[in-house]
């Protein structure tokens, strides 16, 4: 079996729906794609959105992939690119296809997963901050990696840093484009809470219906505290007529 057969592949359309009018697509559930590359013409493309969603998902911008067009005898070898995303919904509604020839070089983001949690963070002397997600790198589209992992029990007292320098990587084959200063994940001290200020509301900023509601209130206390007087007096008056 070579590998063509064994790469992931999905089957796509041609679309002649382009500008404003892919709105209505995508509210068919379809989701509107281009394909690109070297020496080839761009074409407009289309598949469906809950299953390109899903193979997305599956596979990224890492991995090489075969979309099928209808109509063409042979898949297109790929890899997914910027994809944008419905700012409520978080699904894909564009996606760009390059099409890569397997002897050229491409770049690529390649994602960067932090495993395990220094001894420090773990008991609160210290916290993880993850400053960089992903690395720029130039490869052939056989090489590009899933992803770069790197280890944070590494991180052994505040102030240690994982930088670009420290990523596992076959220099060979791939070249990573980003400085090797750059801090990947480093180890701080603990960040303190600020107390929270409660602020005083000067009676003059209080609002004037409140400020009358309070002055009403204060009325009906001096009211009710008048009472007893009152009734004193009114039985003094009826001992002496008795």
């Amino acid at each position: 079996m070579n590998k063509s057969q064994t790469r992931p592949s999905i089957d796509v359309e041609k679309r002649d729906v382009v500008g404003k009018k892919v709105k209505k697509l995508r509210k068919e559930g379809i989701l509107p794609l281009n394909i690109y590359g070297k020496e080839i013409k761009s074409v407009s493309l289309k598949a469906n959105a809950l299953e390109f969603q899903k193979f997305y998902g599956q596979h990224g911008e890492t991995s090489l992939v075969d979309i099928m067009i209808k109509g063409e005898k042979k898949p297109r070898t790929v890899l997914m690119k910027n994809p944008q995303f419905d700012p409520i919904t978080d699904e894909i509604i564009h996606l760009d296809i390059h099409e890569v020839s397997l002897k050229d070089k491409v770049t690529a983001n390649i994602p960067i997963e932090v495993v395990g949690e220094s001894p420090i963070a773990e008991t609160g002397e210290g916290i993880q901050v993850q400053v960089l997600d992903e690395v720029e790198v130039e490869a052939l589209p056989t090489d590009l990696p899933e992803k770069f992992v790197v280890d944070a029990l590494n991180l052994k007292k505040l102030g240690d840093a994982i930088t670009v320098a420290d990523l596992e990587v076959n220099k060979d084959k791939i070249e990573i484009k980003a400085n090797p200063d750059q801090i990947i994940l480093q180890l701080e001290e603990p960040r303190e809470e600020e107390p929270e200020i409660v602020e005083e509301v000067a009676p003059e900023e209080v609002p004037a219906t409140q400020q009358k509601a309070e002055t009403e209130e204060k009325s009906e206390e001096k009211k009710e505290s008048a009472k007893p007087e009152q009734d004193q007096t009114s039985e003094k008056t009826e001992e002496k007529k008795e």
